[in-house]
Formats: C-alpha cells, structure tokens, sequence
C-alpha cells in the first residue's frame, strides 16, 4: 500500500512543551479576578446598618428600675420619647412603666406611699417632694447645711435675683460655666424657687423666694441695690434696662 506523503502532511501534530517551559508558566504569579465597579463601591463604603446597630443602646430588661435611676438624677422633667431613646425600649411600653411608677409611689399596687412622687410637669416626668412633707425637708436642708454659699453659688444667685424669671441655660450663658450644681445647691437651701415651666421648651424658669429677702433684710426684690455701676460697661449679660 501506498502512503500519501502530502495528506500526512496535512494531518495535525500535537504541540512539544519542553520542562523549561512547564517550570516558567509555573513560576509566572496567578491574577485574581477583580470585582466590578458596582462590588468594589460596595467593598468600600461603611457599614452604615451595622455602625448604627453597634451604637443603638441595649435594651433595659428592668424597665421600671432604669427609669426611676433616670428620674432619680434628673434635674429638670423627662420627655416620654426622651426616657425612651435612653433604655433603648418603645415609647408605648415606657408610658407603661411611667404609669405603674405614679401607682407605686402613690402606695396604690400593695406598697406603702412614699416621700415623694413623680409628677407629670411641662410634658415631661421628674420626682418630687410631696408638697405635706415641703417644710419639713425645708428645715432639714437649712439646719443641717449652715456653711456659707461660695463665690460661684453667690454669682449664681445675683444673676437670678436680677434677671428673674430665668432658666438655667440662661444663667449658664451668663456666667460661661455650668451651674447645674450650683442651682441645686440655692433651690436646697431654700433662697431660689421654681416659678414656672416654658409650655414650649420645657425649661423651669428660676426665681428668689421670701427667705432670701429675709436674709438680706430687705421687703421686696426691688430694693437690690443698683447693679450696674458694677459690670465692665453696664449691660454686659443683662438687659438694656437693668438697674
């Protein structure tokens, strides 16, 4: 038989690699694939659900107990909604517990009626001395607290005798420091008093009582002496009309 030398010709012969070859294509480094625009975006922004959950508050599993710690400390009412971001729970399940609180100090679930109660005021929930036990707590805090005021209470003091009705954030504003401590201080002592709650803000608006003019020995709050003469040019941090 014979063999057509042309059409072996045409018949395919596999490719030689050579073990150089082999060993160089092994050797070259693996290209990952990239991801597209639409994942490498994705890869690159924060996690936004997740910061947000990180940061939530936990949930309160004695709800009653962390709101009455809250309200303990507090020094001006708690709005319902505000009480509600703080322990974390529904703003329904807080009013809930707010409910059961006025009860139980009340000595209306089994409990004996406590000293104080918690008294919706300005659309918020603070606790408060029950008004039969006023005087009493009264003499306790003068006679038990007979130090002198200091320069920072007696500051304090001059700025809501001059400029009342006021708020604190008002007197902070004058005196460019934090007063809470201090307007605590005069309401125990007995010389300052809550007048009224703003229907908007919420804020209690602060006044001097009679045991103030009692220790100044004078009638009424306009026979303060003149002010003015004593500030740099007359009306710094006060009205245009203060005395």
């Amino acid at each position: 038989m014979t063999i057509d030398r042309d059409a072996t010709a045409d018949v395919a012969t596999p490719d030689v690699v050579e073990p150089s070859e082999v060993a160089e294509r092994q050797s070259e480094p693996q290209l990952e694939p990239q991801p597209d625009g639409a994942e490498a975006r994705a890869a690159q922004e924060p996690d936004v659900a997740g910061a947000q959950a990180e940061s939530a508050p936990e949930p309160v599993t004695d709800l009653p107990r962390a709101l009455e710690a809250i309200l303990m400390v507090a020094d001006e009412p708690q709005s319902i909604v505000s009480l509600a971001t703080t322990v974390g729970r529904p703003v329904s399940a807080v009013k809930q517990a707010i409910a059961a609180l006025v009860r139980d100090y009340d000595g209306l679930m089994g409990g004996p009626k406590r000293g104080f109660e918690l008294r919706e005021v300005g659309g918020g929930w603070r606790l408060y001395v029950r008004e039969e036990y006023d005087r009493i707590v009264t003499d306790h805090v003068l006679t038990q607290n007979p130090s002198r005021l200091s320069q920072a209470a007696l500051e304090t003091l001059a700025v809501i005798a001059y400029r009342q009705p006021i708020t604190r954030s008002q007197v902070a504003s004058i005196r460019a420091v934090n007063v809470d401590s201090v307007v605590r201080t005069l309401a125990g002592r007995g010389l300052i008093t809550e007048l009224f709650t703003d229907s908007e803000t919420g804020a209690i608006n602060y006044g001097t009582t009679e045991l103030l003019l009692e220790q100044l020995g004078i009638n009424t709050i306009d026979e303060l002496p003149p002010i003015s003469p004593l500030l740099t040019d007359g009306t710094e941090g006060f009205d245009s009309d203060i005395r």
